[in-house]
């Protein structure tokens, strides 16, 4: 493994990428779009990074899921019922994940990071479509679609939630916070599934990736406090252009 030098300056840009990344998962979504560019950056092989970000982000799901515990007997049910899909879906992700060539996954991440771009374009859309038809997927339907949101998100994970949020509002008729507790405690056994394969594949670089879990674990606590004086379409819009400017940059990198 390519490990690189731990100096001052990377040490602090990994931690500005962490707190930043943080920020962006509590107030608008998309921090993977920071964390997962800024570790390519510094010269981590492209796999590395993913896995790496992955198993940076789990802690930051598990805050989220224990902030909305209150939340958990309403759904408890819809949780026992996603959690053989989600299990089965993240495992395949992360597997396909490490089966992946790194040059083919080179031309995969420009594609990636697109799609998690129009998640968040898209993202305001999706929430509206989701209120006005809210419980009308039936629960075989949901099990499915819950399997392939499972494999994305073990494969490379950004956007992940506002898809889920956007299946689980069309199969359960719930408010928000049971959504978001659903959520977030699907993303927790995705995130902490693929960071277990990763770890025993020996492809987590633990220095950047603790670094960057320290840091979302700070932004995400220091959003949560500000986030209602914060305005989220403004975060998302930033978020949105700097995805765009990834995707360009990575198609760069891919084609050239």
């Amino acid at each position: 493994m390519h490990l690189i030098p731990l100096t001052l300056p990377t040490v602090l840009f990994l931690l500005g990428a962490g707190v930043l990344s943080g920020a962006l998962n509590a107030v608008a979504g998309g921090g993977s779009l920071i964390s997962f560019p800024t570790m390519v950056a510094l010269g981590i092989p492209s796999i590395i990074a993913n896995a790496s970000n992955a198993s940076a982000q789990w802690p930051g799901s598990m805050s989220a899921a224990i902030g909305f515990k209150e939340q958990l007997p309403a759904v408890r049910d819809i949780l026992k019922t996603l959690l053989i899909p989600t299990f089965f879906g993240g495992a395949l992700g992360a597997w396909l994940l490490l089966a992946t060539p790194e040059k083919a996954f080179g031309v995969l991440i420009p594609i990636l990071i697109g799609f998690a771009t129009l998640l968040l374009v898209f993202q305001p859309r999706l929430k509206a479509y989701r209120e006005e038809n809210h419980g009308h997927l039936s629960p075989q339907i949901g099990m499915i679609l819950q399997f392939f949101i499972s494999i994305y998100g073990g494969y490379f994970g950004a956007g992940m939630g506002i898809l889920m949020l956007s299946v689980l509002g069309l199969m359960a008729d719930r408010d928000i916070h049971q959504l978001n507790c659903l959520k977030s405690w699907l993303a927790v056994l995705i995130n902490l599934l693929a960071s277990i394969i990763f770890m025993f594949s020996g492809k987590v670089q633990w220095g950047p990736c603790l670094l960057i879990m320290a840091g979302s674990v700070v932004g995400g606590a220091v959003a949560a406090r500000v986030s209602q004086k914060m305005a989220p379409d403004v975060i998302r819009l930033f978020v949105i252009i700097l995805g765009c400017c990834m995707t360009v940059w990575f198609t760069f990198q891919a084609v050239r």
